[in-house]
């Protein structure tokens, strides 16, 4: 599984209609998500000035889904995965475009905001566990480092659109209405799938039904336990983890690095950040060719090589286009890693245990991300002297076993 076999079998990519309608409706629906992620905190800072408020909006969604991950890969390879889509599409408009309404008939209450968040985190997650699963049944196996290309390029998209969409929307007509226009993102996600056919799925197929309390305890322990007996995935797991773990705060590196050691404007740090992209972009286009030439294991060491020699160049220049770049290139060796692993992931999973799979491998390695910039942060802000107090047990724990 170390190389991707040459395309020229299938119908070149974009003309797979299924998948073409499928990236063009995600595509709108991430735009969508994208504005909600600054439309909500706007929404709740205007209507009570709390920070501690938006601050708790956070952990609910974060809870929500770590909580979520538990279980959703058994939910997604047990249910048809497009009905379930279609489904969480809905009920994420339905409560969207519930916020302006209610905010519109009786002014803004604050309450419905933290429902709204816990249960489209919930939906959300049940969603990108099938969104995983899905893309094998749309496109043939050497297509599919590129469709993932494709998709992550979506993905950048959005989210580089996203918030100064909300921006706008926010300043012209308010907030809420900005949460309206995702609800209206998510009705164009679900019915585009309508017309998306899973050819390689059989609905229902090898999927059992009722409640099987064994099962349910295995709910999450079964994806693990095939993670941790493929010698590759495992590997690649715990790998995952520990980069997450570094890497997940670098983008609150960058901002002080740039916003507070260099002394630059926030318009300055928004620029970089923005111009960072372009790696997403480029390693979404490039991912396919460079993994079929040079196989799996050089894109996934290159990638890596990459990501610390970015934050090398980060940390020891103060020229502000050259740390420009090297965010650049930084986002490059990310987006290509979780390209390439993604892909293997879906190439050696059988289809039935995929969902669960995927579930406990985001669960796993996206746990430690969180500690990780805890920890980053901390060790830049904190005072030298209690530095060493941390950092010197933990090297000794580490290196000495005590």
């Amino acid at each position: 599984m170390n190389r991707v076999p040459a395309p020229g079998r299938h119908p070149s990519l974009w003309r797979n209609r299924d998948f073409n309608v499928f990236w063009l409706g995600q595509a709108l629906s991430v735009l969508g998500g994208s504005i909600s992620l600054l439309a909500l905190p706007v929404l709740i800072l205007d209507a009570t000035g709390s920070v501690v408020q938006m601050g708790l909006l956070t952990v609910v969604a974060g809870v929500g889904t770590i909580a979520t991950g538990l279980f959703a890969g058994y939910v997604v390879d047990r249910t048809d995965r497009r009905r379930l889509m279609i489904a969480c599409d809905l009920l994420r408009a339905l409560l969207m475009g519930s916020v302006p309404f209610v905010w519109l008939v009786a002014g803004p209450r604050i309450w419905l905001l933290y429902v709204v968040t816990a249960v489209v985190t919930v939906l959300k997650t049940l969603f990108d566990v099938a969104y995983v699963t899905a893309v094998p049944n749309l496109v043939p196996v050497e297509h599919l480092t590129a469709a993932n290309g494709r998709l992550t390029a979506a993905f950048a998209f959005g989210t580089l659109c996203g918030p100064a969409t909300a921006g706008f929307i926010a300043a012209a007509v308010g907030a809420d209405w900005a949460l309206g226009v995702d609800g209206v993102t998510f009705l164009v996600s679900a019915v585009s799938l309508r017309w998306v056919a899973f050819g390689r799925e059989q609905a229902g197929a090898a999927r059992p039904s009722g409640p099987e309390p064994e099962k349910l305890r295995e709910m999450f322990t079964e994806g693990f336990r095939f993670l941790w007996a493929h010698p590759v995935l495992r590997a690649l797991t715990v790998l995952l983890t520990l980069l997450t773990f570094v890497t997940l705060g670098a983008t609150d590196l960058l901002i002080y690095r740039v916003g507070e050691e260099l002394g630059r404007s926030e318009a300055t740090v928004g620029f970089v950040i923005a111009l960072s992209g372009l790696g997403v972009v480029g390693a979404a286009f490039t991912a396919a060719p460079l993994r079929r030439t040079f196989g799996f294991g050089v894109c996934w060491l290159g990638s890596t090589a990459l990501i610390g020699g970015a934050v090398a160049v980060t940390g020891v220049s103060r020229s502000l286009p050259v740390i420009t770049a090297a965010a650049a290139v930084f986002m490059f060796g990310l987006t290509l890693g979780a390209v390439c692993s993604l892909t293997l992931r879906q190439e050696v999973t059988p289809d039935a245990l995929l969902g669960r799979v995927t579930s406990a491998f985001w669960t796993v390695h996206g746990a430690s991300g969180p500690v990780g910039a805890a920890v980053l942060t901390f060790l830049v802000l904190c005072p030298e002297h209690e530095r060493e107090l941390v950092v010197g047990p933990l090297l000794e724990v580490v290196l000495c076993g005590r």
